[in-house]
Order: structure tokens, then C-alpha cells, then sequence
């Protein structure tokens, strides 16, 4: 199987150039699905700290890069929205975040913060023993014994023990960020959820300081309002 995929098509997500070379990194299995962008990508052509896949995979076979508190070895490895990327003998670390029009970019922040990611709750079920799993965003279960989560709700995993140290209800007057769409990186607040009959997605009004905007709800997270602050840098 090659490990190579034309620029031209890489998902809009991906922070790549799509002109200046024919094929880049292809992603390997893992979570985020096809929107997941290979460790290589984010190492080499956001940060600069490497120039090639052969240095990257000398620096990942260091452990010296932790994707949420795991040391990675698989230059492949998809990275996706919420990821944790942590370089502990730089004390550097970043979130991924949703820039402007919902590509992927790099937000600095805190060691704290580092030692937890958000994850958007995308579905539940009741598994043996009368746990509930919660299966977020980037395919990731949570077992809980606490079935008062629901779809669309976000919660903050300690990246060490894997215990919820946060839960942020979706409901109207949450605070959300758009990941995908024409309003990909925007945050507001929830004004209205329009739930549409059978199978289409409902929608979401969401007033933000400059106005505000409409998308569906699969585009929408839900975040706390400290967020974007953890490393004093962010937006």
C-alpha cells in the first residue's frame, strides 16, 4: 500500500500547501478517520523541527513526542481536532485547534493543560454490567458509571488515568467552537438548537461578538470558556 496522497486532494483540514509539491504523507489507520493528519505533516511543514520522514522517525523513535500523554513511534500516526502534542525535553505543547475556515492548526499552551484533551461525545450505549461506553469524536470509548451524558456533550479525559475531569452539556447558552464548514474556528455561544424532523441534521444558531452564524450540529463543539486561554496565547 503506498504511503504517499496527492496534495490536490487532502481533506480542506489538513494545514498543508497544495501547490508547491505533487504528493505529501499519507495517514495511516488510526482515530480521526480520513481527517486525521499524519504526525509527519505537523512535525515538518507547521513546526519545522524536522526536514524529513526519515528525521522524523528518529525523533519519534527517542519517545521524546507524546500524542496525548502516549509516546509515538508511527510518523503515520493520524492527528486530529483536540489532540494533545507534547515535546517534554523542549517544554513545548499544543492543542489542535480549529483555525479560520476549519483547517487544523497548533495552539501553544500550558504543561497543565497538556494533561488532558476534550472529547466531543458522538454516541453511547450501555455495555455489561450496566456501564455506559461513550464513544467520542475521534473514535475513543470512555466507560462511566454515570448515564447522565448525552450525545453531543463534551467532557475533558485525564490523559494519565483516562478519568473525566470536566463535563460541558450541549444546550442552549453552551459556548462552541465550529470545526468544519464555512465558519470552521469561530466560537460563540448556543442561541437555538432546531431539531428537523427524520433523518436530516439539525442546526444550530450560534451568536458570536461580530454577529453570529448557522451550520448543523455535527459541526459544532462544545467547549469551556477558558479554553482557548490555557497557555496564555491562544485566541
Amino acid at each position: 500500500m503506498t504511503k504517499h496522497q496527492k496534495r490536490l486532494s487532502v481533506p480542506n483540514s489538513w494545514p498543508v500547501e497544495r501547490k508547491t509539491d505533487v504528493f505529501t504523507v499519507k495517514a495511516g489507520g488510526g482515530p480521526h478517520g480520513e481527517d486525521g493528519v499524519p504526525l509527519v505533516v505537523l512535525l515538518r511543514d507547521v513546526l519545522g523541527y524536522v526536514d524529513s520522514t526519515k528525521e522524523a522517525r528518529y525523533a519519534l523513535s527517542e519517545d521524546s513526542i507524546l500524542v496525548n500523554g502516549v509516546a509515538i513511534n508511527d510518523e503515520q500516526r493520524p492527528i486530529g481536532i483536540f489532540d494533545i502534542i507534547a515535546f517534554p525535553g523542549r517544554e513545548e505543547y499544543y492543542r489542535v485547534f480549529p483555525d479560520e475556515g476549519g483547517r487544523l492548526a497548533l495552539t501553544e499552551i500550558d504543561e497543565e493543560a497538556a494533561g488532558s484533551r476534550l472529547g466531543k461525545i458522538d454516541g453511547k450505549r450501555q455495555v455489561s454490567g450496566g456501564d455506559t461506553q461513550l464513544t467520542l469524536h475521534d473514535g475513543t470509548n470512555v466507560i462511566v458509571d454515570d448515564p447522565s451524558y448525552s450525545a453531543n456533550d463534551s467532557i475533558v479525559v485525564d490523559n494519565e488515568d483516562k478519568s473525566i475531569v470536566a463535563h460541558f452539556p450541549y444546550e442552549e447558552g453552551a459556548l462552541v467552537t465550529a470545526i468544519q464548514g464555512n465558519h470552521g474556528g469561530k466560537i460563540g455561544e448556543i442561541e437555538a438548537i432546531d431539531v428537523t424532523p427524520g433523518s436530516g441534521s439539525n442546526t444550530v444558531t450560534v451568536s458570536t461578538d461580530d454577529g453570529g452564524f448557522e451550520t448543523v450540529e455535527e459541526y459544532v463543539v462544545v467547549i469551556d470558556e477558558n479554553f482557548t486561554d490555557d497557555g496564555g496565547d491562544d485566541e
